[in-house]
């Protein structure tokens, strides 16, 4: 490994068109001040995962690896979520740098604090969490949802990073350790504590999003927790159990003064107890069995061992489709281009 490490900066994407031409700059201006500072390798780069979208961001994608040697992307047979999405670009880095940093495509996390994430790696760091310090750009209602969704997953047992979401440097040794943990639901943001390694945190100012619209709204940010609860802790089985125990005392209680007021020829026929026995006993019931049929879904997806993520195309491997057509015109100039693209990945 080099003195000065390798980074991988991989960018998810999912309809993106009006945002991506914004941010693109910003990206390859901040790796290019990073080399300048001799933080990282000349051999940087920054890679965009595009995740099936519908309209033309991997187009860009491919014009941008066309015009910058600093560019890669990789594109998704179809849409898979954000977080298959930075899977797949960190698995597809890890064998080819020394560091990544894994951040969304819209231009609202601080890129200046990549600077002080490659510093913390160099002392020693090998996982850096980007932490927001303060939710300004937010509404009262996302700010509050978001507040509660930590404190509800510290609760359940899920060891996160409060107020970090994707945006990360983790080295590749911590990667290919990484890359052992096969489970089918994903969820980064507990995942990546449960590897290990020595670690540091970043704090920094999200900014409002450059253009577009997100692509995170109340309805995912939910599913999200969900998965993210089920995933990595039992903890609701846990409560149910002792909701069910709670609630069996409760009624043996009631069913022993019951015998007592028929001893005593007091019973009364109560329709409005019954009824609100019922429904309660009922709603929790259901609610139970919903829980533990997501416990047992997810045992069923794990079993079937489908892929996380499928991979359809490659701008590099676009390039070399390129070059043999060129070799048939032009052989000369075609494997001098081709010798450049073998050096870069080779260094």
């Amino acid at each position: 490994m080099e003195a000065r490490p390798v980074l991988w900066i991989v960018i998810p994407c999912y309809n993106e068109e009006q945002v991506l031409p914004l941010t693109a700059p910003m990206f390859l201006s901040k790796l290019e001040q990073l080399t300048g500072a001799g933080k990282i390798s000349r051999n940087s780069r920054v890679l965009f995962v595009n995740d099936g979208s519908t309209d033309r961001t991997w187009e860009i994608i491919r014009q941008l690896a066309e015009e910058h040697e600093q560019v890669l992307g990789i594109c998704q047979s179809r849409n898979r979520g954000h977080q298959n999405a930075v899977l797949a670009g960190l698995m597809e880095a890890k064998d080819h740098c020394d560091i990544t940093i894994s951040i969304d495509c819209d231009g609202q996390d601080d890129l200046n604090a990549m600077d002080e994430m490659v510093d913390r790696y160099l002392e020693g760091a090998e996982v850096v969490y980007g932490v927001r310090s303060e939710r300004k750009t937010d509404t009262w209602f996302k700010r509050n949802t978001a507040l509660f969704f930590y404190r509800l997953m510290k609760f359940m047992g899920a060891e996160i990073v409060f107020n970090h979401a994707d945006y990360r440097l983790i080295s590749a040794r911590v990667l290919k350790h990484f890359a052992d943990f096969e489970e089918v639901n994903i969820f980064l943001r507990g995942m990546v504590p449960m590897v290990g390694f020595p670690s540091a945190t970043v704090t920094y100012e999200r900014a409002a999003r450059l253009a577009g619209k997100s692509h995170y709204p109340l309805r995912k940010m939910i599913n999200l927790a969900f998965n993210g609860i089920t995933s990595l802790s039992v903890k609701p089985i846990t409560l149910i159990t002792g909701a069910g125990v709670g609630f069996s005392m409760l009624g043996l209680v009631l069913m022993i003064w019951a015998i007592i007021r028929a001893c005593q020829g007091s019973t009364v026929a109560g329709w409005t107890s019954t009824v609100c026995i019922i429904c309660l006993l009922g709603g929790i019931q259901l609610i139970s069995l919903g829980v533990l049929g997501q416990y047992i879904g997810k045992t069923y997806l794990e079993t079937k061992r489908r892929p996380r993520y499928i991979i359809s195309a490659r701008t590099w491997e676009t390039e070399g489709r390129r070059w043999i057509e060129e070799a048939d015109a032009e052989p000369d100039a075609a494997k001098t281009q081709k010798e450049q693209h073998s050096r870069i990945w080779k260094s």
